[in-house]
């Protein structure tokens, strides 16, 4: 309560700001490195991170630690190939990079598609993440859990409706702080049980899990077959090429002034990421040593709830004060890292439904981008004959025409708000025993599929055509969530989403070795056998813009 009453002040008074494009969008563009830097640790580290990796190692040891590996090293891709660029070459969404030199209309909206239904995905992860915390904390009610679900998609429209991109990057700060602050002291407290013994928390892990010395080893949730094997190809490609196309982490790059700000904002979140994923891995082992796997288990069958268990374990056990208030802290932490998560994700799928989907549709399509990715600033209006010498009345006929249009993509933004809040809430009701690492590992595998090979070709690709970007688009997501649809996921197995019904074809859980190849084929196809020849000046333009900055919003 104390986190949500902080929360909704900074919302206000970020509210009481003047509701422009940049600043709802952007945050005006003022935040520091160090500011942004906070503000992407805290959008990355989520309750995936917190909760679901964690409870991962914990039931599966080795192959849990995975998951750890595959989010930290995923940051590389973003650091060389994308932030910088990304930052010259846009204004607030991924679109804006892709119009930047397209022609058609049709590329800005099935990349604002695409963003939209990562969003959603990532979405539904934290809310489970939120239904498993609090349900543990009154009792595994399920009444709670779902009302917990609508709670937290109550607040992230309130934030994203109210506060725009300042609330929601100060929010993300407040996060980052208490959520290291909390690890790092869980994370001394595990290894000073163990006397700084990490051999001797291993020991104890291997006879907590119950799996003896198959605990340190691959195998136990990969290894089993071939298909296993496969799945975990597939999520490792998932994970470290989703992260260079996630909406939210993408629009993060637009908050500060210069593209040098972007890369050092990087270099923070790394810092910081790399660090508290070190500690997951800790927190992990030191579940299965203190709590124990069955008890994990027992909790929670995706393993949630294994660090908040471990928090109550290491404050004196259930029924201890000092076992309760360690476990009300750790449940506050985590509370306010689903918080935060989830309303960076919603502000970034809702920019994506006003500045791409609904102003795509109103505006009628000029040619190549001219509007796009700041260009406008660069392209003089004409001038109307009526007026006078100055063109007063023209440039203030034209004025109003923008600052309309501006504050009706900030509208639409804030009802967008509300209408994925819902979608989010009733999907997450369906996934409540699913791992909240695993779900954002789908959320990757879209966004891998999906974003990153338009993203890449449009920045690194002179030939690259509209019909390759649409494609490319259309051609990673469409099959990877019908992938996702015709997997174990959804039906087939006592866990899935579905468990009386089975209609999975599709053996892989995670369609990323399938989808991502498929999204970069498609982008290839589609130039090849397109008729329209690639725009060399546009792409020159582009490159010049992205390498130097010259022209950047």
């Amino acid at each position: 309560m104390l986190f949500v009453t902080v929360t909704l002040v900074i919302t206000a008074w970020a509210g009481r700001r003047r509701s422009s494009s940049v600043e709802f969008f952007a945050g005006g563009r003022l935040f520091t490195p160090v500011e942004n830097g906070l503000a992407i640790a805290g959008d990355y580290m989520s309750a995936a991170s917190f909760l679901g990796i964690s409870g991962l190692i914990a039931l599966f040891g080795y192959d849990g630690l995975l998951y750890s590996v595959g989010f930290f090293v995923a940051w590389l891709v973003v650091l060389m190939l994308v932030a910088e660029l990304v930052r010259n070459c846009g204004r607030y969404t991924l679109a804006d990079v892709l119009s930047a030199r397209m022609r058609h209309r049709p590329v800005r909206f099935a990349a604002g598609v695409a963003s939209v239904t990562v969003s959603v995905l990532y979405l539904v992860a934290q809310m489970v993440g939120a239904g498993s915390l609090v349900g543990l904390l009154l009792g595994g009610s399920g009444a709670a859990q779902t009302w917990t679900v609508i709670g937290v998609g109550a607040l992230m429209v309130v934030y994203v409706s109210f506060g725009g991109m300042r609330a929601t990057t100060w929010i993300q700060i407040v996060k980052t702080i208490l959520l290291m602050g909390g690890t790092i002291a869980l994370t001394v407290m595990v290894l000073v049980r163990f006397h700084g013994n990490i051999d001797g928390l291993l020991r104890s892990a291997t006879i907590g899990s119950g799996q003896g010395s198959a605990f340190l080893g691959p195998g136990l949730r990969y290894g089993g077959s071939g298909t296993s094997r496969m799945d975990f190809i597939s999520l490792g490609l998932a994970l470290v090429l989703g992260t260079a196309g996630l909406p939210h982490i993408l629009s993060r790059f637009y908050t500060v002034p210069t593209a040098r700000s972007a890369r050092r904002s990087v270099v923070w979140a790394i810092g910081l990421i790399g660090v508290f994923y070190l500690m997951t891995i800790v927190l992990g082992f030191g579940s299965a040593a203190v709590v124990g796997s069955d008890a994990v288990r027992s909790s929670n069958e995706a393993g949630n709830t294994a660090v908040p268990l471990l928090a109550e374990a290491l404050g004196g056990g259930s029924g201890t004060t000092g076992g309760a208030v360690l476990f009300a802290v750790v449940g506050a932490v985590a509370f306010a890292t689903i918080l935060a998560v989830v309303a960076g994700i919603t502000l970034a799928s809702s920019a994506s439904v006003a500045h791409d989907l609904y102003a795509t549709l109103r505006r009628p399509d000029r040619g190549r981008a001219r509007r796009g990715a700041g260009r406008s600033a660069r392209v003089p209006r004409p001038r109307s004959p009526r007026a006078d010498s100055t063109g007063t009345p023209a440039e203030a006929d034209a004025e109003e025409a923008q600052g309309e249009m501006v504050e009706n993509e900030v509208r639409v933004a804030r009802l967008a708000a509300v209408g994925i809040g819902a979608v989010s809430i009733t999907l997450s009701l369906f996934a409540q025993d699913q791992n909240v690492a695993f779900l954002v590992g789908l959320a990757f595998a879209v966004a891998a599929s999906a974003n990153l090979p338009v993203l890449l070709y449009s920045l690194f690709w002179r030939r690259f055509t509209s019909r390759g970007a649409l494609w490319s688009i259309y051609g990673g997501l469409v099959p990877a969530l019908l992938l996702v649809v015709l997997s174990p996921v959804v039906s087939g197995h006592p866990d899935s989403l579905f468990p009386g019904v089975d209609f999975h074809v599709f053996p892989l859980e995670n369609p990323g070795l399938v989808s991502i190849p498929t999204g970069f084929i498609a982008g290839w196809l589609g130039t090849v056998l397109s008729r329209e020849p690639a725009d060399e000046g546009a792409y020159a333009e582009t490159e010049v813009r992205s390498l130097t900055g010259a022209g950047a919003a």
